[in-house]
């Protein structure tokens, strides 16, 4: 994969202002994903990416784009993220722990675009440790939640810590998210072909290049991920990529 544009931020924060909320198709399939961290198989190097992501909150330094990729089938919803970064840290090991302060990825779940404000999040640091939170309106549980059969690695999975090296240059994570952890929420489960959903996908930088970055702008003075109402939309199509 090529290596993201570098955009300065004033630019990135007038676009973020200025654009209406981003729309992506999610391809099924076209034959099975394996998930360790690779981003490989034919299937992702075929599926397009969802676009540009926009600095949220800037911080001096370096603007690295991200680029992320999402196909379906009737059992999961895969999530692949190619992270351009020179400067890779995570030493966040604890599970639920408090994995946004290193270089981590997310992505926000609404099922229901009737009721934006029921989502799910999965984030996860270079270092493969996850945090989990549903905030619906019927979760009564922990502010942490445990989704069901969730499979995910990163290029850096399992390592007690990641200190940034001269040898950095991107990194990885590739997810498979079951469908039936959202049937509260979405009308169907598995999606039926022309299903929509709104999503964010999100980024924070380690201990260089703090920034925030989203795919769907967030626009100021919001200063939270955890901003629904910016979610873009997804529509689960039955065209399989190069089709």
């Amino acid at each position: 994969m090529k290596r993201g544009l570098i955009f300065g931020p004033a630019v990135l924060l007038t676009l973020a202002a200025a654009q209406p909320l981003p729309r992506y198709d999610i391809l099924r399939a076209s034959s099975s994903v394996v998930i360790d961290g690779k981003l490989n198989e034919r299937a992702w190097r075929i599926t397009p990416p969802a676009g540009t992501f926009h600095v949220t909150w800037w911080k001096p330094g370096p603007v690295e784009q991200t680029e992320v990729r999402m196909l379906w089938d009737d059992a999961n919803l895969y999530v692949g993220y190619f992270c351009h970064d020179r400067h890779i840290s995570a030493y966040v090991t604890e599970r639920h722990g408090p994995v946004s302060q290193d270089d981590c990825v997310e992505i926000f779940l609404s099922p229901n675009p009737a009721k934006v404000s029921n989502y799910y999040t999965f984030e996860i640091n270079a270092i493969g440790t996850m945090l989990n939170r549903c905030r619906t309106d019927w979760w009564m549980g922990p502010p942490t939640w445990e989704p069901e059969g969730v499979r995910y690695r990163t290029t850096f999975h399992g390592l007690l810590r990641k200190d940034e090296s001269p040898g950095d240059d991107h990194w990885v994570v590739e997810l498979a998210i079951p469908f039936r952890n959202f049937s509260r929420d979405a009308a169907h489960t598995p999606p039926r072909a022309g299903d929509q959903w709104r999503l964010n996908l999100n980024r924070t930088g380690g201990i260089t290049g703090r920034q925030g970055s989203t795919w769907s702008p967030i626009a100021p003075p919001e200063r939270s991920f955890h901003s629904p109402e910016w979610f873009g939309w997804v529509r689960f199509v039955g065209r399989r990529p190069g089709r």
